[in-house]
């Protein structure tokens, strides 16, 4: 059995997932803990949010990446759900096709 070939992340081909007229792009500022982290998103507002349970166990979230945020009905300019995080290939796409626009 040979070594495990080592994949750069901008490398991965992936489905890519668009934001819906509901969902907004945010980049991870800060991990609070547990499953909390502090996203600020492309419509100008900070938002505590949660990881979803089922991407809680597959993805690791760091600071500086692009999330994709659900905010939630109530306290929508303050709370949300992080239901999908982009490789560094997709944030390239997204930032050519001009739907990323902060940095």
């Amino acid at each position: 059995m040979g070594k495990k070939k080592v994949i750069s992340e901008r490398d991965i081909k992936e489905e890519m997932v668009y934001p819906s007229e509901n969902d907004v792009l945010g980049i991870v500022e800060k991990l609070l803990g547990y499953d909390r982290v502090l996203v600020r998103c492309q419509d100008g507002h900070t938002r505590v949010c949660r990881i979803r349970g089922k991407m809680k166990r597959r993805t690791w979230i760091r600071e500086g990446d692009v999330v994709l945020v659900s905010p939630w009905d109530f306290q929508y300019e303050t709370r949300g759900d992080i239901f999908w995080r982009y490789t560094q290939g997709q944030v390239d796409q997204l930032r050519k096709e001009g739907i990323l626009k902060i940095e």
